[in-house]
């Protein structure tokens, strides 16, 4: 079932839409792209002869002279938390698509939704440059309800100025996070005067906590990597910082497109060498066209 820009943003029943849009794409997988891959550790249990000594806590074995083995529990469901960007760069409207902030909004929708069927748990946090809202991942009905209820406001979010600090935000989450988990970012990483080295150091502290990152990059590929405004003079404002520029697109437009270009391969290329899913979602496409060629792609990897 195709859904449209005006279905989403004015038939006021989010979860009833994502949830035929799931039953629409997801009937072909046959197998679930996500799968549970924590490995928790549960007790000591007392060492038996004959038994395998993999498990042989050594470190106890020092302090106390005896064998025991560590126990460990698989958890077979996933917990996911996704993080979305709310900053006013990601509110900026488009006439004939969904901006960027509402598409991340309805991909999380139909995330859900999927999360849902396997029962997984799930938790949200939206952020600028500080958290606006967060929720605990769980996966109750109730708690799926809840979430719905947080991501509706955020179809029609505004706010004034507000920048984007994705690095404090990561670190926080980080930090929050205790289990194994699968972490999704959606963001249009558009961060004024920001290192993205300081970026990274923040993805590195969730793969260091054993967290799984996908990167959903937010972008209108139109407008912001093809610089499409025509060639007549236009006047620009920067939504974060309130600064205004006028200019000529065609005059600037083949320097804009190749500092762009640049910029996304970085983003690229360090994602890559953490081994960070990327995926760039063109919020000017239906929703499905990057999360479809993403689920199937997960699935060839989980087999």
């Amino acid at each position: 079932m195709k859904i449209s820009k005006e279905d989403i943003l004015h038939t006021g029943n989010l979860e009833l839409l994502a949830k035929k849009t799931v039953e629409g794409f997801i009937t072909g997988l046959h197998k679930s792209p996500f799968h549970g891959f924590s490995v928790e550790f549960a007790e000591h249990r007392q060492y038996n002869q004959g038994e395998s000594t993999k498990n042989i806590d050594w470190k106890l074995f020092g302090r106390t002279d005896k064998l025991y083995t560590k126990r460990f529990d698989e958890e077979t469901n996933l917990r996911c938390q996704f993080l979305v960007d709310v900053s006013s760069s990601m509110q900026i409207e488009q006439k004939d698509s969904l901006s960027k902030l509402q598409y991340a909004v309805w991909s999380v929708a139909v995330f859900t939704q999927l999360l849902k069927r396997q029962r997984d748990a799930t938790g949200i946090c939206f952020f600028d440059d500080e958290i606006k809202g967060y929720s605990k991942i769980a996966s109750s009905s109730r708690h799926y309800k809840e979430l719905i209820f947080q991501l509706e406001p955020y179809l029609s979010y505004k706010s004034n100025h507000s920048k984007t600090d994705i690095s404090d935000t990561l670190h926080t989450i980080a930090s929050q996070i205790h289990r194994r988990s699968l972490v999704v970012l959606f963001t249009d990483f558009l961060e004024k005067d920001r290192d993205l080295d300081y970026l990274f150091d923040a993805i590195k502290h969730l793969k260091h906590n054993k967290h799984e990152v996908i990167v959903f990059h937010t972008l209108h590929q139109p407008s912001e990597l093809e610089f499409d405004y025509g060639n007549g003079p236009v006047t620009f404002e920067d939504v974060e910082s309130g600064e205004v520029l006028k200019l000529q697109p065609n005059e600037v437009r083949d320097l804009y497109k190749s500092n762009m270009a640049e910029y996304v391969s970085q983003i690229k290329s360090k994602l890559s060498q953490y081994k960070i899913d990327y995926v760039i979602a063109d919020t000017s496409k239906a929703v499905e066209e990057a999360i479809i060629p993403f689920l199937i792609k997960r699935r060839k990897m989980n087999p």
